[in-house]
């Protein structure tokens, strides 16, 4: 794809559960030649709702949303709140599948993303693909964003209700891209391959050998697959 910057168009950046900026930062390069980045606050509230209005109004008036994870639930808010605002909307590795007890019962109990239940081993993280789920570098990399936002923003995040949201996609009619991991272990491939199904205007692609924290695993190969739809839906 065309990559040369583009001083006019801005992506917003709306991470996962307890993800901050350091998140995207292997992606930082590429997605700077696309545009102005601006990083979603998803730290302050306690519903989608909330964060999405918080996002809206310090974002710019129009933009590309970019949602991983938890921050696909929120993309798929707030493209519905302001959908005259969002030029096309990014779901990476995420879904629209309301949460079990048992997964809002980890949640709550602070589980990292893609942690062990404590039983097992705590050197071990299933939000990255197998061969990388004890990488000491990535592991740290996940803990020290969890020590950073701190228990207060756990509890938030928490405390999401996720009801299903399939039958809302239906009414985002904007440009969207759909992102599945082939290894993620939580979210199957069917789930987020279903959101495609149901929006409109969707592209779906598969990262290959990539669990389910791709802009840590593979941050060049999901900002080349970002750039690409962009510019072939001429954001």
């Amino acid at each position: 794809p065309n990559l040369r910057p583009n001083v006019t168009r801005s992506l917003v950046l709306l991470p996962g559960f307890m993800c901050d900026a350091e998140l995207w930062r292997d992606m930082v390069p590429d997605l700077e030649q696309l545009g102005s980045l601006l990083y979603g606050n998803v730290y302050q509230d306690h519903t989608l709702e909330g964060m999405a209005r918080r996002v809206l109004a310090e974002a710019p008036e129009r933009f590309v949303l970019v949602g991983f994870s938890m921050g696909g639930f929120v993309a798929r808010v707030l493209t519905l709140m302001a959908p005259e605002r969002v030029t096309g909307v990014a779901f990476i590795a995420s879904s629209a599948r309301e949460y079990s007890e048992a997964e809002r019962e980890r949640r709550r109990a602070g589980a990292l993303p893609g942690d062990r239940p404590k039983k097992a081993s705590p050197g071990v993280a299933l939000g990255l693909h197998p061969d990388r789920e004890t990488d000491p570098l990535l592991l740290d990399r996940l803990r020290s964003m969890q020590r950073r936002l701190g228990p207060e923003v756990r509890a938030r995040q928490s405390a999401l209700i996720r009801k299903d949201g399939y039958t809302d996609l239906e009414s985002i009619a904007c440009p969207s891209l759909v992102v599945a991991c082939r290894q993620d272990r939580l979210r199957t491939l069917a789930e987020t391959e279903r959101m495609a199904k149901h929006l409109p205007c969707a592209h779906f692609e598969v990262i290959e050998e990539c669990g389910h924290m791709a802009p840590l695993e593979k941050p060049h190969e999901l900002a080349v697959v970002l750039a690409s739809w962009i510019v072939e839906s001429n954001l």
